[in-house]
């Protein structure tokens, strides 16, 4: 089942074009690579899918929904979540603290009174930690944290918005190998029990090779190429373009 359709989809500035009559599709189930050199238009694709960029054309269509003249919350309503290149916890808080704040901001009660607030929704947001490893960790703040495991708090809090579709903006930026392949690890598991589908952009090629079901890889702002893992290391364009000739998959450990 396709949870999300993207059809000649372009973004303009002035006389320059961003992104250029893009089309692909992500599925219930799969992660789905959006990768490309710097300047190839990933961050803007991106960000029209998540509501924060109107595309000059082009369709975005989700669960079925036209949405691309949607802003982000409503979105994020229909059953999207995002993470970010660099998370965006509450530092001060708790980890459980802030996994509870996702949560009142999905059920629109987050004007409530905390105490009696984080009271109601303890339960599930220790649920959401156990999914994603921190439970033992709910009652520290998150500015104690390894940034890995701030990593994983934030994907705890996009998993409260229940979302069938989950945008992960650059996961592993900043991680060591090692956290980086945990963390993508889990992201599998829970598209694999969850049935999420997963759009994610990435320059680690390690991540990507080891953990992405296909890719689409963008050059100048228009899509070079599509398919798997094969398929990508041995297209030419993706050769030229991107990869200067060459392309290695770099160590998954």
């Amino acid at each position: 089942m396709n949870l999300l359709e993207v059809r000649n989809l372009s973004k303009s500035y002035g006389g320059f074009r961003a992104v250029s009559n893009v089309s692909f599709d992500v599925c219930e189930g799969e992660l789905l690579a959006l990768i490309g050199p710097n300047g190839a238009g990933k961050t803007t694709t991106f960000n029209m899918i998540n509501g924060q960029l109107r595309p000059s054309s082009g369709s975005i269509t989700l669960m079925g929904t036209r949405v691309e003249h949607w802003g982000p919350r409503r979105i994020a309503r229909l059953g999207v979540s995002r993470t970010f290149q660099i998370a965006e916890t509450f530092s001060s808080m708790l980890v459980v603290e802030n996994v509870q704040m996702a949560l009142l901001a999905y059920h629109r009660e987050i004007y409530s009174f905390f105490r009696k607030a984080a009271a109601q929704y303890r339960r599930q947001a220790m649920d959401l930690l156990q999914q994603v490893g921190m439970a033992e960790q709910a009652e520290r703040p998150c500015s104690e944290l390894a940034y890995g495991d701030v990593k994983r708090v934030e994907l705890a809090m996009a998993l409260a918005n229940e979302p069938r579709l989950l945008l992960m903006d650059e996961p592993t930026a900043g991680m060591a190998p090692k956290e980086r392949n945990e963390l993508m690890a889990l992201t599998k598991d829970l598209v694999v029990q969850r049935k999420l589908g997963v759009l994610f952009t990435e320059h680690s090629m390690d991540v990507v090779f080891a953990y992405s079901d296909r890719m689409i890889v963008l050059a100048r702002g228009e899509l070079v190429a599509e398919g798997d893992v094969d398929t990508i290391r041995n297209h030419p364009g993706v050769r030229e373009v991107y990869f200067g000739g060459t392309l290695e998959q770099g160590p998954a450990a």
